[in-house]
């Protein structure tokens, strides 16, 4: 039997709501090539998991009725992934991973030796929907505009825990120790690393906690999976 088809629509959910597709029309009924009275799975990140019924499909257009809840909302940890955009397949990488593993938010930030000056804010996030309608998830994080590291530091919120993941304490034993859970979040550095003058101002936040993750060097990619790993593990929902 072959698996429901699971899609992200940007409208509220309930038993007998109507929902009208356009952009997922041609998925739907051509490269799907489901008709009226096929069932689909349907979430808002708001409202969980419904069954909806197809009631008209068309090329252009496709007409549901909302069923019935499958699952309710799963909200994710209140943990924010932040990181220094890399190459572009690699930063699509690290959205999808950190929507399956369970990021509330993903901030992209331009650091001092980041080489991606500009992001592609709306293709960042449709990826981060594709991850959660593929990886069954009811939650999709928010994928923020680029910012400067600076900035963020700046705003930072009084009661959020940083995990700093420092390249230079690379085989020093340095690992998360902290125990107090609550809103946290991780920060991954750009492939060329933390300038000097980064690194001070993170080692000197009261917040900030800063680790190794392992004796050796990991790409930007590998990091962001490694700490988002070792953050479940210890304080996450894992």
């Amino acid at each position: 039997m072959a698996s429901i088809v699971r899609l992200f629509v940007d409208a509220p959910l309930g038993t007998g709501q109507g929902i009208t597709l356009t952009d997922q029309a041609h998925y739907l009924a051509n490269v799907m090539r489901l008709g009226a009275g096929d069932v689909i799975h349907v979430f808002n990140g708001r409202d969980g998991e419904w069954t909806a019924r197809i009631a008209a499909a068309g090329r252009k257009r496709v007409e549901l009725t909302v069923e019935a809840q499958n699952k309710p909302l799963q909200m994710p940890p209140d943990l924010w992934l932040i990181f220094a955009p890399i190459k572009k397949a690699r930063t699509d990488f690290i959205v999808e991973k950190a929507a399956e593993m369970g990021a509330m938010r993903i901030c992209p930030v331009q650091t001092d030796f980041t080489n991606s000056e500009r992001i592609r804010q709306d293709r960042l996030q449709a990826h981060a929907i594709e991850a959660a309608e593929q990886c069954g998830g009811t939650y999709v994080p928010e994928v923020t505009n680029l910012q400067k590291l600076g900035k963020v530091l700046d705003d930072w919120p009084a009661d959020r825990q940083l995990m700093f993941c420092d390249e230079a304490l690379v085989g020093a034993g340095e690992f998360l120790t902290a125990t107090t859970k609550g809103p946290w979040a991780i920060l991954i550095g750009p492939e060329g690393g933390f300038s000097d003058k980064e690194r001070k101002r993170l080692h000197a936040l009261p917040y900030a906690h800063a680790v190794s993750l392992g004796p050796r060097i990991l790409r930007a990619d590998t990091a962001a999976v490694a700490a988002l790993t070792v953050w479940q593990q210890h304080l996450g929902d894992w």
